[in-house]
């Protein structure tokens, strides 16, 4: 008899609020559910943001080993933070549990638990909030929806605000404009005051507070990289390439993410970057001290993502660069557009709102952050007519997009990729649209979530945006997802092999260095930059 498939059962629950209020325990964490511990080694580095964390301790056991004093820690941790973000005290006060978020959440889509709705998942912490900072919580406690904050309530607040990607698609439909990411940015920080910590991000942010990138590549590794780079495109194009390296005086910094360093299919959108600049002839400058745009620290809390935040602008003080171009990044952007106003302020004085030098635009939008976005930068070049572009090398591919949950949702960035990419392809089509643009459904992976022990998390995460891939690839044939994160381009290949969908995943500068006509090209190019032979028209 032959073996059937697994197949994924979801089955959704609607449990009463006052069954909500009994909280998970140890014994009820699902394996490919729940998170590692922090590694002593990043506590230890970190300690000053997560005190506590260098203890033993396992999330299947019972004893979690918290400080003594480790109830008053918290509450005083959610008092500060109630005190500190006006949104955070009103997102406590003003939910009416109307549930227009609840299945807007892909992880609600994808496990069918309830707590994974995202009133549910606030209501974790606000059941906290009314027991200890409202009247008619303390008097009639669960009556009021109130509950008392014990060990079990901890446990429940780590597996639930871990299993969130912070990637807002819920606010984007809360008819009072609740930002359920910043709830969990909060909670993540108030578990963070007691030593509470997955292991994941931690990794990262230590890592890029080392080194100046979230893999810990020393600046040999990161030169090593770009010369690399270099090669491959002279391989396939002829054009030999000096790359600038720590370049002093440049007029542009360009920050890229660390995966666009090593790993596939984040490289062929790295070349892309090179050849472009090239291209163009842009003063510009990589750095191997600043060579990490993205920021791990806004899914852990405020003053990690700052940390972070501000050895770009530190480097650009360093080299003298007027302005900032940022690659193909998520995570890169929300600190960028949403908190640089109290993030990192005064910027060095040496930087100037940005004016692309090749076709004069001013970029307006940027003038806060002084840092432009790669698409809107290649954008304003194309539209300006200063390259030369031919769409039938991309014929062997039909192109759909992704939007990216932050550069979507948090900067309003839809029309430039699109703008992009369909000047260097002829064969376009767009998912369904009510999985695109501010509606675009996450990759599953995000917001810390990038790791093996939460695979069953992601895969099931991913699942809406796979549905949403299979229509196009279904009605148009579609072969390949352009999106503009590294987290994206990490995570999509597993998910097209799980849910088996034949379809490969790429950067929207890979799509612009198969188009792009390099004056310095000698000879015909026969092939893309994955090596692949290219196809035009009908071939």
């Amino acid at each position: 008899m032959e073996e059937q498939p697994e197949v994924v059962k979801i089955e959704q629950k609607f449990p009463s609020w006052r069954d909500m209020l009994k909280p998970v325990t140890e014994k009820d964490f699902k394996h490919g559910f729940y998170h590692y511990p922090i590694l002593k080694r990043d506590a230890e580095y970190l300690k000053d943001y997560i005190p506590f964390g260098t203890r033993d301790w396992d999330p299947l056991d019972k004893d979690w080993k918290l400080p003594e004093d480790w109830k008053e820690r918290f509450l005083n941790a959610f008092k500060d933070k109630l005190e500190k973000y006006r949104p955070f005290k009103l997102y406590m006060d003003i939910c009416v549990r109307c549930g227009a978020c609840a299945d807007k959440c892909h992880y609600y889509l994808g496990t069918g638990d309830p707590k994974n709705m995202p009133v549910a998942r606030a209501e974790l912490l606000r059941s906290i909030y009314r027991r200890y900072f409202t009247k008619s919580g303390r008097i009639f406690k669960e009556w009021a929806g109130a509950r008392e904050l014990t060990e079990d309530v901890v446990k429940e607040l780590y597996y639930y605000l871990y299993q969130c990607s912070l990637c807002r698609r819920c606010s984007a439909f809360c008819p009072y404009g609740i930002d359920t990411a910043e709830i969990v940015w909060r909670g993540r920080e108030i578990l963070n005051s007691i030593g509470v910590t997955h292991r994941f991000t931690p990794i990262s942010i230590a890592a890029c507070a080392r080194t100046g990138n979230h893999l810990g590549l020393l600046p040999g590794g990161m030169a090593g990289a770009l010369q690399s780079a270099a090669e491959d495109i002279a391989e396939i194009t002829g054009v030999e390439i000096e790359v600038p390296i720590n370049k002093k005086g440049a007029e542009v910094l360009f920050v890229a993410p660390s995966g666009d360093y090593f790993a596939t299919p984040h490289w062929f959108g790295f070349m892309g970057y090179i050849m472009f600049f090239h291209e163009i002839g842009l003063d510009y400058t990589w750095s191997t001290y600043a060579g990490e745009g993205g920021n791990f620290g806004t899914f852990q809390s405020y003053e990690l993502a700052k940390l972070l935040n501000q050895k770009i602008y530190h480097e650009a003080e360093r080299l003298g660069v007027k302005w900032i171009i940022g690659g193909e990044c998520g995570h890169m952007w929300r600190d960028k557009h949403q908190f640089m106003a109290t993030m990192n302020y005064p910027l060095p004085s040496t930087l100037e709102d940005p004016v692309n030098p090749i076709t004069g635009t001013y970029f307006e939008n940027a003038a806060e952050s002084k840092m432009v976005h790669i698409a809107e930068f290649v954008a304003d070049v194309i539209k300006h007519k200063k390259v030369k572009l031919d769409k039938s090398r991309n014929d062997h591919w039909k192109v759909t997009f992704h939007d990216s949950c932050n550069p979507a949702r948090a900067m309003g960035l839809f029309e430039e990729p699109r703008y992009v990419i369909q000047s260097c392809c002829n064969y376009f089509y767009e998912m369904p649209e009510h999985t695109i643009r501010e509606k675009t459904y996450c990759c599953g992976s995000g917001g810390g979530n990038l790791t093996e022990e939460v695979m069953d998390l992601r895969m099931r995460g991913g699942m809406p945006r796979a549905l949403a891939l299979k229509e196009v690839v279904k009605k148009h044939g579609v072969n390949f997802m352009c999106t503009i994160c590294a987290q994206d381009k990490a995570a999509f290949p597993i998910l097209m092999e799980y849910w088996k969908l034949p379809v490969e995943i790429g950067a929207m500068m890979e799509l612009v260095g198969n188009a792009l006509i390099m004056k310095d090209e000698e000879q015909e190019r026969t092939l893309d930059l994955r090596g692949n032979p290219l196809k035009r028209g009908e071939e």
